[in-house]
């Protein structure tokens, strides 16, 4: 009689059809081209590694320099002063920016006009005339020439209470007016501490950047100053800074493109001195300084723009704390770019200072 599927002529279960495989000869060499193909992609894009070092390696970034006067000074005749002074730096190689307050913008501006020095504003108000008593409005800004404006400073934000919202609000009438933002983005001491900056960073960017496409991004600067270090005295070291700056640079890739990231300039700010300056220019993610209370002190601030040192490759420190495969592969372009320029560099055995 006809067997039931499933069961052997006997009454007994059959045993079950092994499954296909694939010849032992093939299915090894199916593994083998699967692990390269994978080895390969990871050192083609790791996870903000090598394919970070590929988007700071691509574009030669003007340094800019900016000096936030704050608060200060407290004369006309002073601000004339150290508007002149400024304007007869040497901005070889590098772009200078004076940033005063709104009382002093015309003085400091006369002072500038015939030099390679660019004057911006310390802030905006988001509308362009009307009954805002104390506010400044953008076309005001423009009429006194002014190229750039600081938008989400920490003291805007702490002091007074400026939410990303409004932040962007800014960010975006300064943007509709043919001018630039300085975004000034960072954490707290506390944020620090709990390892949150990266995080704050990312919110902040996220929303003070909403709606600003990438080819605006040309116009957009960006400013990392850690709370913790502005006016403080304390200056995150250049290992903490271009930590931080090499992950704004990612984000800027994973939000916007690699070009973005590639030509998209940041600062940093926090107590930025002529002792400090040198070290936190040698990495390749900081492309300048927004400069406090030295850019008061026109010898301080001369020292600070002065022709920034040739960037290494790979800045001491640049990859420390980074111990997986991609960012050792990381430290091994670095080397093979020193090696480039300087054929003494290329000592296979050489230790990346980065990883110790």
């Amino acid at each position: 009689s006809p067997q039931r599927p499933g069961r052997a002529a006997a009454g007994r279960r059959a045993a079950p059809t092994p499954n296909p495989r694939p010849h032992p000869t093939m299915f090894s060499k199916f593994v083998a081209l699967a692990f390269l193909a994978g080895l390969a992609a990871g050192f083609q894009r790791p996870a903000g590694g090598a394919r970070r070092m590929g988007v700071h390696m691509m574009a030669e970034r003007v340094p800019f320099m900016a000096g936030n006067w704050k608060m200060n000074p407290t004369s006309s005749a002073d601000a004339e002063a150290l508007g002149k002074a400024v304007a007869g730096f040497s901005t070889d190689g590098v772009e200078v920016a004076i940033i005063p307050p709104f009382c002093y913008l015309p003085i400091v501006g006369a002072a500038a006009k015939n030099s390679n020095v660019k004057v911006g504003a310390q802030n905006v108000f988001v509308e362009e005339k009307g009954a805002y008593t104390g506010a400044t409005s953008p076309l005001m800004l423009m009429d006194m020439d002014c190229e750039y404006v600081l938008c989400g400073h920490s003291e805007r934000r702490v002091v007074f209470h400026e939410e990303e919202d409004y932040i962007n609000k800014k960010v975006r009438t300064v943007l509709d007016h043919n001018m630039k933002p300085i975004l000034c983005i960072g954490e707290s001491q506390f944020e620090y501490e709990k390892k949150l900056n990266k995080q704050v960073c990312a919110m902040q960017l996220a929303k003070d950047l909403d709606g600003v496409t990438a080819e605006e991004m040309k116009n957009v600067v960006i400013a990392y100053e850690p709370v913790w270090a502005i006016g403080t005295g304390l200056v995150a070291t250049p290992e903490i800074a271009q930590d931080v700056h090499s992950f704004i640079r990612s984000w800027l890739v994973e939000n916007f493109n690699e070009k973005v990231a590639a030509e998209t300039r940041i600062q940093y700010g926090g107590s930025v001195t002529p002792e400090s300056v040198d070290e936190l220019m040698a990495c390749p993610d900081i492309d300048g300084c927004l400069v406090g209370g030295a850019s008061l002190i026109p010898e301080k601030f001369e020292r600070i723009v002065g022709k920034p040192p040739i960037r290494k490759p790979h800045a001491p420190g640049c990859c420390r704390a980074r111990r997986s495969l991609s960012r050792r592969f990381e430290c091994h372009m670095h080397r093979a770019v020193a090696a480039r320029a300087d054929p003494s560099a290329a000592d296979s055995n050489a230790t990346c200072t980065g990883l110790l």
